[in-house]
């Protein structure tokens, strides 16, 4: 399976990495203990079974300077076989529109969309915080995040990549 993600400006995700540790520090489970090297803060908009050359090219056109908002606000939670605690990236007009536009160049370029769950219409963005096969989001909203980080965070996403899950290989489609 590939993804296409998008990644944000250095100090937000400086602000993400923080409350991996927050969670980290309290023995909480965290992205922070998942040390693979490609392991970083990301959104994901689409995965496919396999991301051919000529649509990541195509996709290029799209995430060559994908500068869109990133807002971040408030906590989801998702249950299944792993429980997974999550920042909400607000879904603004400029990122669903990028959404969208990513998996119309996919479907264009023969790559059908493998996770219903990152269509256009149930997409719901998100930045992972933690993720455990036991129940382990039962702490009030406001004990996840330090002290000092609540409200929104306001950054930008700056760059894109792709993830082989085969490999577990990045490959950037824009600046970093």
């Amino acid at each position: 399976m590939d993804t296409v993600e998008l990644l944000l400006d250095e100090d937000t995700e400086g602000q993400v990495l923080r409350v991996w540790d927050h969670l980290a520090a309290r023995g909480r489970p965290s992205q922070r203990n998942h040390t693979h090297p490609t392991n970083r803060p990301h959104l994901t908009l689409a995965s496919v079974d396999s991301l051919t050359p000529s649509a990541a090219q195509a996709l290029r056109t799209h995430l060559d300077r994908p500068d869109r908002p990133a807002v971040l606000d408030g906590l989801v939670r998702f249950s299944g076989r792993t429980q997974v605690l999550a920042w909400y990236v607000r879904p603004v007009a400029e990122l669903l529109d990028l959404h969208t536009a990513v998996h119309e160049t996919l479907l264009a370029a023969g790559c059908e969309p493998s996770n219903p769950l990152l269509l256009p219409g149930r997409w719901h963005p998100h930045i992972t915080l933690g993720r455990s096969r036991a129940p382990a989001w039962d702490l009030p909203d406001e004990e996840v995040f330090p002290p000092d980080l609540r409200g929104p965070v306001h950054g930008r996403f700056t760059a894109a990549r792709t993830y082989d899950s085969r490999t577990r290989t990045t490959r950037l489609l824009s600046p970093a």
